[in-house]
């Protein structure tokens, strides 16, 4: 059963279409982005509102609603663009729900407004989960104390490692960003060290990745990484 699937309360249910064109207007869309919205876009629906009224969670100063939409495909990929857009256009944290050939998948940025300007929204990356059955059974919500813990606690269930103890979501958010930085920089030696054919440069490039890959180990296991010295 995948994690991040979840049975929304009936009373939450909205079922509205969301007009492609509604996006471009709240986003300013330019021509490429349209053009994303056409070929990999079939349909927006607008599908619940978890708000306390329809889930008896009460809000808190960042989390007053947090809406579910879902979004069904003409592909199985999807810039992420595209989600950015919708993310801009609607002032709430978002869950998003992805239908493409009898599959589904979750996917949601960390969403909070911006310490600076409040009328703004800082959006983190997207974590998702792997594409699933549609027909799959979902899961009862969380148990939460309110719709903070409620979209806390969802986004978890999206992420690839385990929430390390007393962890906060803004620094787990970092912590995953980061993993997902040194991924990348570990992809990057791994190819260098292809290419590399000198045996001593291998030998320091071997050293480099070994290193690499311990700090990744210590962040995915939710142990903070040493400080860089001068030594």
């Amino acid at each position: 059963m995948t994690a991040a699937f979840f049975d929304y309360p009936r009373a939450a249910a909205f079922g509205r279409v969301v007009p492609k064109t509604k996006i471009y207007e709240h986003t300013g869309a330019n021509a490429a982005l349209k053009d994303l919205f056409v070929t990999q876009v079939d349909q927006i629906v607008w599908k619940f509102k978890l708000a306390p009224e329809t889930t008896n969670l009460a809000a808190t100063r960042t989390v007053s609603e947090i809406q579910v939409f879902g979004i069904s495909l003409r592909t199985s990929k999807l810039n992420e663009e595209v989600l950015r857009a919708i993310d801009r256009a609607i002032p709430f944290p978002l869950l998003f729900e992805l239908t493409w050939s009898g599959k589904r998948k979750a996917v949601a940025a960390f969403k909070r407004p911006s310490e600076a300007d409040a009328a703004k929204w800082v959006v983190s990356e997207y974590f998702a989960t792997e594409w699933a059955p549609d027909d799959e059974m979902r899961q009862p919500l969380p148990v939460a104390l309110n719709l903070g813990g409620l979209y806390e606690a969802i986004l978890t269930a999206m992420m690839p490692v385990s929430k390390a103890a007393g962890e906060d979501i803004q620094t787990r958010v970092a912590r995953m960003q980061t993993i997902r930085a040194k991924s990348r920089e570990i992809e990057h030696i791994r190819a260098r060290l292809a290419r590399e054919k000198q045996f001593n440069e291998r030998v320091a490039i071997n050293a480099e990745l070994r290193v690499a890959r311990r700090e990744l180990e210590r962040l995915s296991g939710g142990a903070p990484v040493p400080a860089a010295t001068n030594e």
